[in-house]
C-alpha cells in the first residue's frame, strides 16, 4: 500500500503518471535527503524544483544572509528577506512550496572540520558554491564519504555541469587535478554572470538528482557539459577517471580533508605576511596623515565611474604590467578593488616588481561605501 497521502498522490498526478516514476519512484523521492551546497545562483532553482518534486528532506549550507545584489539570479529570495540569513529565507520558501519537505538550514561556512559530519547525513550532494576552495572540498568530502556530487559552475554567459562519485566515474580532481592562480580566477561578483544562467545549470543539477534518486536515464557521469548561453550551444566533452587521482583513484594518497583556502593560494595571497591588508578605518586615518598613501584602483572603468575614493588613480588589473611606470616605487600604496580579491592579486604583482610598500584595501569600495561614505553607490 502507498504511502503517499492523498494530497501528496494529488500534488505529484503529473509524476505518477510517467512509467519511469510512478508511485514507487514518488516514494523514492520523499525517501531521499539531498544537501544543496548554497542557496545562491545555483543552489536556487535546484532547491525550487526539488522542492516542487516532492525531495522528502532538503538540508542546505549558507552562511550568508541576502543581498539586494543578490536577487538578479537568486530566485529563492524576495526582497523582504534582504538582510535575512539564506537559509532561513530558503527554508520559508521551500516549505510554503511544498509542506511535504523538510528542509535542515546549515547557517554555517563549510570547512575541513565540519563537511564530512554535514554530508554523511545525505544522500547525495549538488555543489552550487562559487569559489574553488570550497569545490575542492566539497569534491574530497563526497568522495571520502561516498556520496555522489553534481557539480554545476558559471562564468558571465558559460555554465558546467557534471556528475562526480559514482562508481567507475571520475571526479572533479580527475578533470581539475590543481587549482589555477587566485588572482587569474575573477569571481561571479568581479567578472558579472548573466541572470538567466544559474536558473538553467541549477535546473539541470536538479534534473541529474532526480534522475540519481529515481535510477533512470543516462547521469552526466564521465561527461562535462559545457552551455555557451550567448549562442545557445550545448556541447560536452568526456572525462575519464584518473587511475593516480589523489582521491578516487587507485591508490588514494588523500584519505583526509586539508586546508583548501592553502591549497588553492587564497591564504597565502590574502594572509601570508603581516601589512596584507588595510581596513577602511585605518585607510580613513592614513588619509588624514601629512604623508598619504597613493590610492590604486585596479577596477575597470565603467566601475570607476560608478564610485570611487576620491584622490584614486585608476590602472585596471589588465593593464598594470604594462603601467608599472605611471606608478611612484616609493610612495606607499593602497591596492582598491570592488570587493577586495583583485586588489590582493594587483598587491602581489607590485611586490613582485619590487615596489616596497603596498597593501589592499579589505573589502574594496563595497566596505568604503558601507563603512565610511553611505552615499556612494553600491553595485
Amino acid at each position: 500500500m502507498s504511502i503517499l497521502t492523498p494530497p501528496e498522490l494529488q500534488r505529484y498526478a503529473r509524476h505518477l503518471t510517467l512509467p519511469e516514476v510512478g508511485v514507487a519512484g514518488q516514494e523514492r523521492l520523499r525517501a531521499a535527503r539531498i544537501l544543496l551546497i548554497g542557496a545562491g545562483g545555483l543552489g536556487s532553482p535546484a532547491a525550487l524544483y526539488l522542492a516542487a518534486a516532492g525531495v522528502g528532506v532538503l538540508g542546505i549550507v549558507d552562511a550568508d544572509v541576502v543581498d539586494l545584489s543578490n536577487l538578479q539570479r537568486q530566485v529563492l529570495h524576495a526582497t523582504p528577506a534582504i538582510g535575512h540569513p539564506k537559509v532561513d529565507s530558503a527554508k520559508v520558501r521551500l516549505e510554503g512550496l511544498n509542506p511535504f519537505v523538510t528542509v535542515e538550514p546549515h547557517s554555517v561556512r563549510l570547512t575541513a572540520a565540519n563537511a564530512r559530519d554535514i554530508i554523511r547525513q545525505y544522500d547525495l550532494v549538488i555543489d552550487g558554491s562559487d569559489n574553488f576552495p570550497t569545490r575542492y572540498l566539497v569534491n574530497d568530502a563526497a568522495i571520502l564519504e561516498g556520496k555522489p556530487l553534481v557539480y554545476g559552475s558559471i562564468f558571465r554567459f558559460d555554465g558546467q555541469l557534471s556528475v562526480f562519485g559514482v562508481a567507475g566515474g571520475p571526479c572533479y580532481r580527475c578533470l581539475f587535478a590543481e587549482p589555477p592562480a587566485p588572482e587569474l580566477v575573477p569571481s561571479c561578483v568581479e567578472a558579472g554572470v548573466l541572470g538567466v544562467l544559474p536558473g538553467l545549470i541549477g535546473t539541470l543539477q536538479a534534473l541529474e538528482a532526480i534522475k540519481w534518486v529515481l535510477g533512470v536515464g543516462e547521469l552526466a557521469v564521465g561527461r562535462l557539459l559545457l552551455v555557451d548561453a550567448l549562442a545557445l550551444r550545448f556541447r560536452e566533452i568526456q572525462v575519464a577517471r584518473d587511475p593516480a587521482c589523489v582521491v578516487c583513484g587507485d591508490a588514494p594518497t588523500l584519505t583526509a580533508l586539508v586546508d583548501y583556502d592553502a591549497f588553492c593560494g587564497v591564504t597565502s595571497l590574502a594572509t601570508g605576511d603581516t601589512g596584507v591588508e588595510t581596513d577602511v578605518h585605518a585607510l580613513v586615518r592614513a588619509l588624514g596623515a601629512s604623508e598619504q598613501p597613493l590610492l590604486l584602483d585596479v577596477r575597470e572603468e565603467w566601475e570607476f565611474a560608478i564610485a570611487a575614493i576620491s584622490g584614486s588613480q585608476l590602472v585596471p588589473l589588465g593593464e598594470l604590467p604594462a603601467r608599472l611606470r605611471e606608478i611612484p616605487s616609493q610612495r606607499a600604496i593602497v591596492t582598491i578593488c570592488h570587493h577586495g580579491m583583485r586588489s590582493l592579486a594587483a598587491r602581489d604583482l607590485l611586490l613582485r616588481a619590487g615596489f616596497p610598500h603596498v597593501t589592499s584595501l579589505a573589502g574594496g569600495v563595497d566596505a568604503w561605501a558601507r563603512l565610511v561614505d553611505q552615499t556612494m553607490p553600491r553595485y
